[in-house]
């Protein structure tokens, strides 16, 4: 999908992941929300961007005279603008792939944020930088040891929802959905139209109309 900035914006200010979750189920495509426990560390911040992948395996020790980051560092150091990282992790309580200093590094680059359904550390420091974030859960421990990038840039499962590279996420304070590359544009077309008829309905229930007629006339809940 090739959108310029501007439809970018206007999708991040107008849309929402639970606009989105309604577009992508009208398309059939009803497997695409993170669970629950996959938050943002600041409420207030909306993400929106093609995925860049990196799957870790759990380990047990760092290998003296090896670099663990070295895969880490790789997709980082590639992100181009517009770009989300995404870490998919061991299920578990054991890896933190996130930090503000990955945070920083993916910023300089023109990323728009990460999702992982690992821990994420440094929370204060990456809301000062109001980067968005969406994490499994908060912890202090390093990745080092615990976890390793097995390879990136290859389809991933994350929070039980497949992400390929190329796909995009939208992530906001309701959760994270994950639109297919192949459905991305419909999905937001039919959002964008749906903003358009809650916006009637909306109107209409403020001025008193029962929500049984304001549901036969328009079938929008």
């Amino acid at each position: 999908m090739a959108l310029d900035d501007a439809p970018i914006a206007q999708i991040r200010d107008s849309l929402s992941s639970a606009l989105l979750s309604d577009a992508l189920d009208a398309l059939g495509a009803r497997n695409h929300a993170l669970p629950p426990s996959v938050r943002p560390l600041d409420d207030a911040l909306v993400l929106f961007g093609p995925a860049r992948t990196a799957l870790y395996m759990e380990v047990f020790r760092a290998e003296p005279g090896t670099n663990p980051y070295e895969l880490e560092i790789a997709l980082i150091d590639d992100l181009k603008p517009g770009e989300v990282a995404v870490m998919a992790c061991p299920v578990g309580d054991r890896v933190a792939p996130w930090g503000e200093l990955l945070s920083t590094a993916a910023r300089a680059r023109g990323a728009v944020g990460c999702v992982t359904d690992g821990l994420v550390r440094d929370v204060r420091m990456i809301r000062e930088m109001r980067f968005p974030v969406f994490a499994g859960g908060i912890g202090p421990l390093d990745s080092k040891g615990r976890g390793e990038v097995m390879r990136i840039d290859v389809p991933v499962r994350l929070g039980g929802v497949n992400v390929r590279p190329g796909d995009w996420l939208f992530g906001d304070v309701d959760g994270v959905v994950v639109l297919p590359a192949a459905l991305v544009d419909r999905a937001v077309a039919l959002a964008l139209d749906k903003v358009a008829g809650e916006n009637t309905v909306r109107a209409e229930l403020e001025a008193g109309k029962s929500l049984a007629t304001v549901f036969a006339r328009h079938g929008i809940l």
